[in-house]
């Protein structure tokens, strides 16, 4: 039997170390544009389709929980280091009717309106459609009743990426 070739977005990253580590690498590359793709054409389908995948993302961080946010937060909890970028995020919602700013004293608050509200609620239905049951169909256990589950994937990808902003914070001290 041949060895299998690996499958990476840079050879050359693969040869100076793990191929493992390359492979996960380019994993997450593609993971990554897929679920960008993915919130885009789930968000258009519930009626919405001039949202960007930050839109998105920004409008469902502004829904949860239905607590009212700042821009800081959103880009705290986002992982967004471009604060200008959520906050055009939040200009663009705000002008669509989808989330509603209110001044507090200095602050700024953003919060969900009712059409952002039902936008979401859209957009889980198309999820729920589209996507819950083509990965029961592929043996994903949605339900969490085995030991194999989407929650512990995203607690191996949660790690995963406490691991690469650790690299990222001994990588600026160089």
């Amino acid at each position: 039997m041949s060895k299998r070739e690996a499958i990476v977005s840079s050879a050359h990253l693969a040869g100076s170390g793990p191929a493992g580590l390359s492979e996960l690498e380019y994993g997450l590359i593609v993971a990554q544009g897929a679920f960008s793709r993915w919130t885009v054409r789930c968000m258009s389908a519930a009626g919405w389709p001039d949202l960007s995948h930050l839109d998105v993302l920004v409008l469902h961080s502004v829904h949860h929980r239905d607590k009212d946010k700042r821009a800081a937060d959103i880009c705290f909890v986002l992982g967004v280091e471009d604060a200008h970028t959520v906050t055009y995020a939040l200009k663009k919602l705000v002008r669509l009717g989808l989330v509603i700013r209110e001044r507090r004293g200095k602050e700024a608050f953003f919060g969900v309106s009712p059409a952002g509200e039902k936008a979401c609620t859209k957009y889980g239905e198309v999820r729920e459609t589209c996507l819950l049951e083509t990965l029961a169909s592929v043996g994903v256990d949605v339900a969490g009743k085995t030991s194999d589950t989407l929650a512990d994937a995203a607690g191996r990808l949660r790690a995963l990426s406490g691991l690469y902003d650790q690299a990222a914070r001994a990588a600026a001290s160089l």
